[in-house]
């Protein structure tokens, strides 16, 4: 039987399919190879938290009771994380953590999220070398939107100071390109198509390791319920998106992302066909930076909630380069 330490140090495998990868078993480790043979990852079962396969794959009845008989899940993605199914180990039938969810009432947690998003907003500033007064402004703002944070507010306030912050933020995050505003889902620029879908594929990771803790993606803490809304994962995602807005203001430095990739339809900015593997490829890569940091953020939030929100609400740290 695993002891707490062990359970730490579970792991998530990620098998990319359409790069070539294969997975086999020996003496009850897991091996993942790349297209040339070469092992990308070694791990014995017992450690393995879920295996996610992005792309298409056959799953044989030996990998599906192995991941019975060692207790991890099998997660079948597409190319940008979208969770088609989940199979395996899963606690789908978790029914006290679900009872904490729904007695849960308070704005509390709420806030807190969204105060650590802000904390990590300016954190990613900072990590922006160079330093205009402007963003030396911003950064001092957000700092000021935190403290207040600490105090006892209305949801209704909360959403204020969060719109304040995303004022003073995204304009300074964006500095390097033409910035018109964070408009979500209206495809109004080529920076906004991007972000759309850098938080997609965060949305993505963060349901489906949520889905195999057992909880109700539906019912969240901050985000209103919606019908067929995955309120928990949208409140979950707040303090990750700093992730996504650094990695693309350095793609567009770096001119791997730039308006040119993209075509206008009907005042929709589009991503062209041929470019969307360059741009999963590089918004993937900064989601598994983190991967590991994801999964204990996770871990600690559902062990937050199975001792009926006793201690501290988690926090989610960024280290950007």
């Amino acid at each position: 039987m695993l002891n707490a330490n062990d359970f730490k140090k579970k792991q998530i495998l990620f098998l990319f399919t359409n790069r070539g990868d294969k997975i086999s078993f020996s003496n009850d480790n897991t091996v993942i190879k790349d297209s040339s043979g070469k092992i990308k990852f070694q791990a014995t079962c017992y450690r393995i938290f879920m295996i996610c396969v992005v792309g298409n794959v056959s799953i044989t009845s030996g990998l599906i009771q192995r991941s019975k008989k060692f207790g991890f899940s099998i997660c079948l993605m597409s190319t940008t994380f979208k969770v088609y199914e989940i199979i395996g180990a899963r606690m789908e039938g978790n029914t006290l953590l679900r009872k904490h969810q729904y007695e849960y009432q308070d704005n509390y947690i709420g806030q807190k999220i969204e105060q650590n998003k802000i904390s990590n907003q300016m954190n990613a500033l900072r990590c922006i070398r160079s330093k205009s007064e402007y963003l030396k402004e911003g950064i001092e703002l957000l700092d000021n939107i935190t403290a207040k944070l600490n105090e006892d507010m209305s949801y209704l306030e909360v959403m204020g100071l969060e719109g304040n912050a995303a004022k003073v933020y995204f304009p300074r995050m964006f500095d390097n390109v033409k910035w018109f505003g964070r408009k979500p889902r209206i495809k109004s620029d080529y920076i906004n198509v991007t972000l759309d879908i850098g938080y997609t594929m965060l949305f993505n990771m963060v349901d489906a390791i949520l889905q195999v803790y057992g909880f109700d993606t539906y019912y969240g803490v901050f985000h209103r319920c919606f019908y067929m809304r995955k309120s928990l994962v949208c409140d979950i995602m707040e303090p990750m998106r700093p992730i996504i807005d650094y990695e693309i203001r350095k793609a567009a430095n770096l001119g791997q992302c730039k308006i040119d990739d993209f075509e206008q339809f009907n005042q929709r900015w589009v991503l062209k066909y041929k470019k969307n593997p360059d741009y999963i490829q590089f918004l993937m890569n900064s989601i598994l930076e983190y991967k590991d940091d994801i999964f204990l953020y996770i871990q600690k939030y559902y062990r937050f909630f199975m001792k009926d929100r006793a201690g501290e609400v988690p926090l989610f740290e960024i280290h950007m380069k």
